[in-house]
């Protein structure tokens, strides 16, 4: 026997001949045995970028060895493997290669298939799946149907990085220097209409059940708490002076308040809309603004610039007029697109007021000490307050308690709970995605395709140039019927976010033959995942929308277990 020109070692052939065996005898294959105690080894399934590299092999082989001595310990082991194949770097190769993102996808999981194959994994190979394949997507797009018929799925416009040459949304890590990192172009910042899924209704649960998840890394749970980000504090009114518009803020610090000297608002904001009607200069300025990066990353590190706005609003203790500025570094899309400005206490609040001149009013000091020098720094830290009238001498904690009750008497206020975590935004304007199951009518609004009308499959036969989504281009794609009225219609061609397949992928390797339902009762019999293997780069994204996930199935009666990997 040869192997490329020269004859095969005894030990490759051992290999060989012993890997042809496992293949022939489907000595990994496994099915449910109820009593029979169960091991599920998962490790993260690879992009099928064209071939393997090394961090492929080291995590592959960690599962490798884990499952292999489950097994001798008796244990009932899956093993499975599969391709998360939908994604941009498809559509870059197909622009390339000049072949369609579905050819080269199939082409490349053929590849290193084989690759790991050769390797020796002990994998199940009759589970593998594909999330380009239309019989997984299809329950993806029935439950997303289920999700929007309960409420937790909505659409509304919200700030995007949008690239006006490729016409098309940049992920925040696409976006270099104010840059589109493929064809160069200046980035502009868009209200565009996207899809939501109302993870923000699940975010005490996901908060509390860290607690819990003992086995896992700790710098998982601290990521994923700071990531979700759970804050108390003050939701409050200023009124805007002669007008009956009022600026709703939030903050934590409500010991801060008396401190304020000026309100921040996006400019995307009503009032920055109005006021650049009457000055040429803010729409100049509010036109800078749409170029900028959305990532909270970026705003921090960018230079702060605003403009003032000319009008005032009253303050909820005092009365006293407080200017309102449009600032660069305030989103729209995150809280009210407003924000209270402290000075004396907030750095991002204190850079800004210097360069532009504004009032730095102290109002928190250090226990026993008469003065603090502001002349480098804000004095973030809490205090005892002085030069805030009835609140004078209170603790900063004192004062948290009191300003609320102050704010709340008056009607202006009251205490709330926040969180950092924002609703998670599901639309792609791409074309290598699962299609969104929403038909979009004039008279009935969006409706969910039908069950009998699923998958919704996607052209894979496209002329992809990169710039344009082919299916937005195809109107035997688009144009339809409405299933509620009949009417002319358009289907919806935004696609799913790719985290929406990678975020149950686990649940299906359990019953991927059943073609009549999503999951059935082997689902209970595998979850949770035993030992989930993959980089601490999915800590947050993944593996907070894969618990997420996990809570909806849960709740929509597919699965029985609270979570995706055991604690």
């Amino acid at each position: 026997m040869a192997h490329y020109g020269r004859a095969l070692s005894t030990t490759e052939i051992i290999e060989q001949e012993t890997q042809r065996h496992w293949e022939q005898q489907h000595s990994f294959r496994v099915a449910a045995q109820p009593g029979k105690p169960k091991y599920y080894c998962l490790a993260m399934f690879p992009y099928p970028s064209g071939r393997l590299h090394m961090g492929h092999v080291r995590n592959y082989t960690i599962g490798d060895v884990i499952s292999r001595y489950q097994r001798m310990l008796g244990k009932n082991v899956l093993q499975p493997m599969g391709w998360d194949a939908f994604g941009l770097p498809a559509e870059n190769a197909a622009i390339k290669h000049q072949v369609p993102p579905a050819q080269w996808t199939r082409s490349n999981i053929d590849y290193m298939r084989n690759q790991l194959k050769r390797l020796g994994f002990g994998y199940d190979w009759g589970r593998e799946i594909a999330t380009c394949d239309p019989t997984y997507y299809r329950w993806e797009q029935w439950f997303f149907t289920r999700l929007y018929a309960k409420g937790l799925v909505y659409k509304k416009t919200a700030a995007v990085n949008w690239c006006p040459h490729d016409h098309t949304v940049l992920a925040n890590e696409q976006v270099i220097e104010g840059r589109c990192w493929r064809c160069d172009t200046t980035v502009e910042r868009r209200e565009i209409p996207q899809w939501f899924l109302k993870i923000t209704a699940y975010a005490d649960e996901l908060l509390a059940e860290l607690d819990n998840l003992t086995g896992w890394p700790e710098q998982v749970r601290t990521m994923q708490r700071n990531w979700i980000g759970r804050s108390e504090g003050l939701e409050l009114d200023f009124v805007v002076e002669k007008s009956r518009e009022t600026l709703r803020i939030y903050t934590t610090r409500p010991d801060t308040l008396m401190g304020v000297t000026y309100l921040a608002v996006a400019a995307e904001h009503p009032l920055a809309i109005e006021a650049a009607r009457h000055s040429p200069a803010l729409t100049v300025f509010l036109e800078a603004c749409r170029h900028l990066e959305t990532a909270e990353a970026a705003l921090e590190t960018m230079e702060k610039r605003g403009m003032p706005l000319g009008i005032n609003a009253l303050h909820p203790i005092t009365g006293e007029p407080v200017p309102v500025w449009v600032a660069n570094f305030v989103l729209m899309s995150y809280g009210t697109g407003a924000v209270m400005a402290v000075p004396a206490h907030d750095q991002r609040d204190y850079e800004f007021a210097n360069v532009y001149d504004l009032p730095i009013k102290q109002v928190i000091f250090p226990v026993g000490e008469a003065t603090t020098a502001l002349t480098k720094a804000a004095f973030t830290d809490r205090g005892v307050l002085k030069n805030s009238g009835q609140f004078d001498g209170l603790s900063s904690a004192e004062a948290c308690e009191a300003i609320a009750a102050a704010v709340t008497a008056s009607g202006a206020g009251a205490k709330r709970v926040n969180f950092r975590l924002r609703d998670w935004g599901v639309s792609r304007q791409r074309y290598w995605g699962a299609p969104i199951p929403i038909i979009n009518c004039d008279r009935c609004g969006a409706v969910a395709v039908p069950d009998s009308d699923l998958p919704v499959v996607l052209p894979e036969e496209v002329a992809f140039d990169g710039v344009i989504s082919p299916i937005k281009k195809m109107a035997e794609f688009y144009s339809v019927n409405c299933p509620t009225c009949g009417q002319a219609a358009q289907r919806e061609t935004d696609t799913f976010d790719t985290f929406m397949e990678s975020s149950w992928y686990y649940a299906r390797f359990t019953c991927h033959d059943n073609n009549s339902a999503m999951l059935d009762a082997q689902a209970n019999y595998w979850l949770p995942v035993d030992q989930y293997i993959g980089g601490i780069e999915h800590a947050i994204l993944h593996l907070l929308y894969a618990r997420f996930y996990h809570k909806l199935l849960r709740d929509a009666g597919l699965v029985k277990s609270r979570t995706v990997s055991a604690p």
